[in-house]
């Protein structure tokens, strides 16, 4: 990892445009892509007892999303996994016992110096990669933990894959700040729920949704939501648990007459809704779909989850 400043021993580290930065000293330009364009491909890993989960997928899925925006990092795959596991072990070690971090990375196509609103206009060549870490903030979900979450579906449609593939995970994001600003006139504690143009369900800004019948877990279709690495897991503990994964077409009745429904997201893995559009979805709380899944996940990461974002 490379490292160009002397970093007080108790600050996090961030790297950024290929130095290892205290997080104090780390900035980008008001002219980067990022700004003006919301130009940037990112993704998020989390740790479990402070080591990192699933990181080569992370890792494999925010280059795939390099490749389709045309913005190259000049690291290699296996330079940022090395990256990632020293940050990882140097901002862990500053951590509380018990804590637990998130890892971001994003890139943009670099700077801009003359910015003359052309979204095409070339920058300096450099692309801005920037790798950082922050303490995952378990209080903010405890409420979904206790309460179940409650989605709404606002008028706001998801940006429809013959514009942008939502296969690449990015910060371009401004349909997901309109679709919260209308959902919470509903539930300010409310997550949205878009739909695609035809009135399927598609994701919420941070997870992929789920919805239970029977001994199924149905998913919308991979056409017209992110692939995420907790929806993979999803897949891959369900035959675990003598359970279907299922992708097809949904809609808001599939959701309020489900017998569960759920978020996958990387932060806190899973987490039940309990309501959609005001309506109670099954019983109205956790289910035993989501209790199984959640369980078999705990043990295979060797941590209770919900005891964990419950305790803070």
């Amino acid at each position: 990892m490379a490292n160009d400043t002397d970093v007080p021993a108790a600050e996090p580290l961030v790297y950024l445009r290929g130095r290892t930065l205290p997080a104090s000293q780390a900035h980008i330009a008001i002219y980067d892509a990022a700004v003006i364009l919301g130009a940037t491909v990112t993704d998020l890993v989390r740790t479990f007892r402070q080591q990192p989960y699933r990181l080569e997928d992370h890792l494999q899925r925010f280059y795939r999303s390099c490749r389709y925006a045309r913005i190259q990092p000049r690291e290699t795959l296996d330079q940022t996994l090395g990256t990632c596991r020293d940050l990882i072990r140097h901002n862990a070690a500053l951590l509380p016992p018990g804590r637990e971090l998130a890892l971001v990375l994003f890139i943009s196509p670099g700077e801009f110096p003359v910015y003359a609103g052309a979204a095409g206009m070339a920058g300096e060549g450099q692309p801005t990669f920037c790798i950082h870490t922050f303490p995952l903030p378990f209080s903010l979900w405890a409420p979904y933990f206790t309460q179940g979450v409650h989605v709404v579906t606002p008028s706001v449609r998801h940006v429809p894959p013959q514009c942008v593939d939502p296969k690449i995970k990015c910060r371009s994001r401004m349909h997901w700040w309109l679709a919260d600003q209308e959902t919470h006139l509903v539930d300010p504690r409310a997550v949205s729920l878009c739909l695609d143009l035809e009135g399927n369900l598609t994701e919420t800004s941070g997870s992929n949704f789920l919805v239970v019948q029977g001994r199924q877990v149905l998913s919308p279709t991979a056409r017209h939501i992110l692939h995420g690495i907790s929806l993979q897991t999803v897949a891959e503990l369900c035959p675990e648990l003598g359970l279907e994964f299922v992708e097809r077409d949904l809609q808001v009745y599939d959701v309020v007459n489900a017998d569960e429904a759920m978020l996958a997201t990387t932060p806190y893995c899973l987490a039940p809704v309990t309501r959609c559009n005001g309506l109670a979805v099954g019983q109205g709380r956790p289910g035993p779909v989501f209790q199984r899944l959640i369980g078999a996940w705990s043990e295979r990461v060797g941590v209770d989850i919900v005891a964990q974002v419950l305790g803070g």
